[in-house]
């Protein structure tokens, strides 16, 4: 196995545990708000992560195997890059005194995406084979659209959360 192999590999070790973690995330903030529109958004969120999972693990397999990765089947085609609207539903708003958890969600599912948009950047970045400098910043695009519409939605919520709960002066 060549060193450009192994590099890889290990590269695609460490975004296979970035997507198990981001499906556990996700899977738990779905189970944890008790916000409906957000519930389904998260479920989705988890569903796409478990995607990516295993398409990161087929082309795993693929390097381990033949030296190469196998794009028979598209990069994740049941998977959108965009979150595609509020995460949550308007009525959150209403209750936004109480929804330190969802904000809280909101931040940290930011934070998993930043992580994972940063490292697929960086193996693009390093890597001298086109068809691998492509893979790794179409991972880039699925990442980023999740950030993208985290921060939208925080930015939506984080002035009538402040104010809601005085973190700002009146």
């Amino acid at each position: 196995m060549t060193n450009a192999n192994e590099k890889i590999l290990a590269a695609l070790k460490t975004a296979m545990e970035a997507e198990m973690t981001g499906y556990h995330f996700y899977n738990n903030a779905a189970l944890t708000t008790e916000d409906p529109q957000g519930k389904a958004t998260f479920k989705r969120l988890a569903e796409e992560e478990m995607l990516h999972f295993n398409y990161l693990r087929k082309q795993y397999g693929s390097v381990l195997a033949t030296g190469g990765f196998d794009f028979s089947t598209p990069l994740a085609a049941d998977s959108t890059a965009e979150i595609g609207g509020p995460i949550f539903s308007p009525q959150l708003k209403a209750r936004i005194k109480q929804s330190h958890f969802e904000v809280s969600a909101l931040s940290v599912g930011m934070q998993l995406e930043l992580n994972a948009v940063n490292f697929y950047r960086q193996c693009a970045e390093e890597s001298d084979n086109p068809e691998v400098k492509a893979f790794f910043n179409h991972l880039v695009k699925w990442e980023q659209g999740h950030y993208d519409g985290f921060a939208q939605e925080l930015e939506s919520l984080k002035e009538d959360y402040w104010q809601a709960n005085n973190f700002v002066p009146m």
